[in-house]
């Protein structure tokens, strides 16, 4: 027998959760519903022209932000996965990969940038980020059914969660490390703290920032994948769905959609990044 008593931390967690769910279960709501909103008008628009008008207006994108051989392997990437009839599942994950991706970043962008502008908030911030990257993504998926339920927007919480620390690490060490000159030479025309912010920091942290939203979108898509388990669906619960049923043609179809999804994404924000070098 143990002689040290054993520390009651899972039934401390379960009663913060339940004391959440009890006495806030009308904000979650609230918020399911603008999010599902959200997520249906993504999806709708994405849906609504025919898929071979999409695939010109994605190609036509990617060529001119960037070139011409992105632009070939979006095009061909986009076309087999119309062909092999994974077009709707694939619209579903990027409807949801852009709605957990805008709100990881309505939130990260502000957090990187108090992080960066007070040593403080930096303490308190980064280690929250470390315990946030290092724990399984698997476990975000457990709080976000009692407040969500199963579905998509429980999908989308459990994926902003996920993909939002390099957001806010990046765009903390991307304004951190504009250089001391500069900031010398703001403060001496006289700018006040949001101008220098706005003028100086912000567009000069811009590369690094946009890195950290390329890195939140690649974490979103591999959560996608996961989030299938809790009803997400899109490519994500096409590869679940192999899985239970042993097709690993049908998995390895689903996955190389999320791969081309990956790739034309990756290059997209990558590249709007090197534009401001």
């Amino acid at each position: 027998m143990n002689a040290i008593p054993t520390f009651p931390l899972a039934k401390y967690i379960d009663a913060i959760l339940n004391f959440f769910t009890d006495n806030f279960s009308f904000i979650t709501k609230a918020v399911s519903e603008v999010t599902k909103i959200g997520l249906d008008y993504f999806e709708t628009a994405l849906l609504f022209l025919p898929p071979i008008v999409m695939i010109l207006l994605i190609t036509a994108l990617t060529y001119y932000v960037a070139g011409r051989g992105v632009a070939i392997i979006s095009f061909a990437g986009l076309l087999l996965i119309w062909n092999i009839g994974l077009w709707d599942a694939t619209m579903n994950t990027l409807s949801l990969v852009l709605a957990a991706t805008i709100i990881a970043v309505g939130i990260g962008l502000p957090l990187g940038i108090l992080a960066a502008l007070n040593d403080k908030a930096n303490k308190i911030v980064m280690p929250i980020l470390d315990f946030m990257q290092t724990m399984p993504a698997f476990v975000y998926l457990i709080p976000a059914i009692p407040f969500f339920g199963l579905g998509k927007v429980s999908a989308v919480f459990a994926t902003v969660i996920f993909g939002m620390p390099p957001a806010i690490r990046l765009t903390s060490l991307g304004i951190r490390q504009v250089p001391a000159e500069l900031i010398e030479a703001s403060d001496a025309f006289g700018t006040t703290w949001k101008q220098k912010l706005m003028k100086v920091q912000l567009p000069m942290a811009v590369p690094t920032i946009m890195a950290g939203i390329n890195q939140t979108i690649m974490l979103s898509l591999s959560m996608v994948v996961i989030a299938a388990m809790i009803g997400a669906g899109g490519l994500g619960g096409e590869v679940l769905r192999a899985i239970q049923r042993f097709q690993p043609g049908k998995g390895f179809e689903a996955g190389l959609g999320v791969v081309i999804l990956a790739i034309i994404l990756d290059r997209i924000t990558q590249n709007i990044g090197k534009k401001y070098k």
